[in-house]
């Protein structure tokens, strides 16, 4: 049997579950905040799983995965631990905002310090209070407003190779070798030696059934692979395709957009993705794909600016093979014909 676990103050049993709220700066209106943890702590060592999700506030998909998974027939027997925390900025939740009170953005603040922003408030509690006791992290993002993605896994396999295994795992047929970005809670765990999934699926502020049934079953096929809970019958692996690179597609001109591409579809050099005119039907444009690929990200906002990112391309040079793991993939997924996952009714 493991030993116990300690966070904030609060001591977890092994074999018992616990609900930790971790106090954060009040309101100004005196009101107290509080960051929801839940731990898992089974009674046989093991691996220490951080699932996250909301960093960015209006990201809610990851906090409904981790409802989903935290109910899971399996959860109660895993063996190491299980460390959820549904809601990271809890600030930027409430008020349905990307980022803080304070206009910063949360994954560009890691580390943080104890006397620094509200931004480096909060990043510093995640690492003194969370960090120290992980081994593995799975990082739950959406699309921005109005932006959505295909579910995909982020992760920097360049400088940490033994993500891969766990990427496939996850079973997205989408893995993007991303590099760490400055300030980001992916590039402080890995200079404190943690490697982190980041799973990006669907839109801010709404929920995606697909990517939410994705998001549970990825994080449950990891949980497999690092031996947290036993063997099941496997689905059948799509062996994802690694993308080195992806390229966004901007906007020549300010205007209306016609897409003619949907998150998912296959794209070659010359491809027409869409068109852009005025309100009057002139100064027509069309936006034509630079690379063969896979669009893993578009807008869904038909008013664009010049400039604008409006469709991310990953590169391939075996596009038709990634291309069928993606329909594989939605069909496997389909709300009206999986029952593998829960029996949680499919949201709408």
């Amino acid at each position: 049997m493991q030993t116990a676990i300690e966070i904030a103050g609060t001591r977890v049993s092994p074999g018992s579950r616990q609900s930790i709220d971790i106090p954060l700066p009040s309101f100004y209106t005196h009101s107290s905040v509080n960051m929801p943890v839940h731990v898992v702590h089974g009674r046989q060592p093991g691996p220490v799983l951080l699932v996250s999700a909301a960093v960015h506030g209006d990201e809610i998909n990851g906090v409904e995965i981790i409802r989903r998974l935290l109910t899971h027939k399996f959860i109660d027997r895993i063996k190491g631990t299980l460390i959820a925390i549904p809601v990271v900025n809890v600030y930027g939740f409430v008020s349905k905002s990307r980022y803080l009170p304070d206009r910063r953005d949360l994954n560009r603040s890691f580390p943080g310090t104890e006397y620094g922003s509200m931004a480096a408030r909060l990043a510093n509690v995640v690492m003194t209070e969370i960090l120290p006791h992980c081994t593995h992290i799975i990082d739950l993002h959406t699309g921005a407003v109005n932006r959505e993605n295909l579910p995909q896994i982020r992760a920097n396999l360049v400088d940490d190779p033994s993500l891969e295994a766990l990427a496939q795992a996850f079973g997205v047929p989408v893995i993007l070798n991303a590099q760490l970005l400055e300030g980001s809670f992916r590039a402080a765990a890995h200079a404190n030696g943690i490697g982190v999934l980041l799973y990006e699926a669907g839109e801010a502020l709404r929920f995606d059934e697909v990517a939410i049934r994705a998001g549970v079953r990825g994080v449950l096929q990891v949980m497999t692979e690092l031996d947290m809970r036993g063997k099941i019958k496997k689905n059948r692996q799509l062996d994802a395709l690694v993308a080195n690179t992806s390229r966004w597609v901007r906007a020549g001109q300010s205007g209306i957009l016609r897409s003619l591409v949907a998150t998912g579809s296959k794209v070659e050099i010359g491809d027409l993705l869409a068109y852009i005119n005025n309100p009057l039907g002139e100064n027509s444009e069309q936006l034509i794909s630079p690379v063969d690929g896979i669009v893993i990200g578009k807008t869904n906002l038909p008013l664009v600016f010049a400039g604008e990112a409006l469709f991310n391309i990953a590169s391939y040079e075996a596009v038709d093979q990634v291309a069928e793991n993606i329909d594989a993939y939605n069909e496997e997924l389909d709300p009206n014909t999986d029952s593998l996952l829960s029996d949680e009714p499919p949201l709408v």
